[in-house]
């Protein structure tokens, strides 16, 4: 089978690309810049392009058996709701018409628990559908090229199916979660807040879910494929465990949700680092991001090794990566 994927240089499109190549498929990557191909497997076909400029992917796509869309823009604490619009909802928009117009047999949609926003602590299925304000300008992009771009057209016949990870952490990672272990093991992390909770999903198990989706989800369907649901609090917890340094304190999230309101007013003169931005704070304020993946489980098959297991490989390659950046 041949496929095309977006953000084939990802973390998770890494891994997904990795893996169609080890199990014979033929691979079109879309990048943005040549030098970012350079960690893609060599059998790989690389389109220089990118998801706001549909005509860049026109002829990558022709042809192909399946369309994988993982690319989007994912910042938080960082203010820039003009490219999170222009990749997230008019990217989907263009990848996915252009689908549409070379008769693609099969898609799948990378989409996120985050199009949830704060499930106050309940673990919801694929029915659920959050109406309210959004937390951060990710979700309230994601949720646009969810409901506002990819629902419309499965109901106009497009054959999508759509899939959405939770927290996903594994070695190489370089967002927000990674950011959180990297000060942990540096002993840079004092505290952390009570209640705040995800699914958390190894980025090899998530990657794997998305063929699972691809080979036996029912387009028109959407699919959580994201892990088990911990707290930050537990998940230190268990990494104290397995390293021996120290958790950092959980304290109340409404110190958070204090912090943020009082930064707010700063945020239009002050350039602030992501990490202590009004929309950083505002989300460890006590969100949860849950969500229930029996339907996966039962329809694609799905598997989440053991989240213990998944945090002691990314610790140790943490601390390998720190320990070499010292010498």
């Amino acid at each position: 089978m041949r496929y095309f994927v977006t953000g084939a240089t990802g973390f998770i499109g890494g891994h997904l690309v990795r893996q169609l190549v080890d199990r014979d498929d033929e691979v079109v990557a879309l990048v943005r810049s040549p030098d970012a191909a350079d960690s893609l497997p060599s059998a790989v076909e690389v389109v220089q392009g990118d998801v706001t400029d549909k005509a860049s992917m026109r002829e990558g796509m022709s042809g192909v058996d399946g369309v994988f869309h993982l690319a989007a823009w994912y910042r938080i604490g960082e203010r820039d709701p003009a490219t999170a619009e222009r990749v997230n909802v008019e990217g989907t928009r263009n990848v996915l018409e252009l689908m549409a117009e070379l008769d693609v047999p099969k898609g799948v949609y990378t989409s996120t628990l985050a199009v949830f926003s704060d499930t106050n602590g309940v673990l919801v299925d694929e029915t659920y559908r959050h109406e309210g304000p959004h937390l951060s300008v990710y979700d309230r992009t994601k949720w646009r090229a969810h409901h506002e771009v990819a629902e419309p057209m499965i109901d106009d016949g497009l054959p999508l199916v759509v899939v959405m990870p939770g927290a996903v952490y594994g070695p190489g990672d370089r967002g927000p979660m990674w950011m959180l272990w990297r000060s942990y093991l540096e002993g840079e992390l004092p505290i952390v807040p009570k209640r705040v909770a995800y699914c958390w999903s190894h980025v090899e198990d998530t990657a794997t879910a998305h063929l699972g989706a691809m080979d036996a989800g029912v387009p028109g369907e959407s699919y959580i494929i994201a892990g088990e649901p911990y707290t930050l609090e537990e998940a230190f917890e268990r990494a104290e465990q397995l390293t021996g340094i120290d958790a950092p304190r959980a304290i109340s999230p409404v110190v958070f949700g204090l912090l943020s309101r009082l930064v707010a007013p700063f945020e239009s003169f002050l350039r602030l680092p992501p990490e202590y931005t009004a929309e950083s704070l505002r989300l460890l304020a006590g969100v949860t991001y849950l969500g229930d993946n029996a339907k996966a489980k039962r329809e694609l098959g799905i598997h989440h090794r053991p989240f213990e297991e998944g945090l002691a490989e990314t610790l140790r390659a943490e601390r390998a990566r720190l320990r070499a950046s010292d010498d």
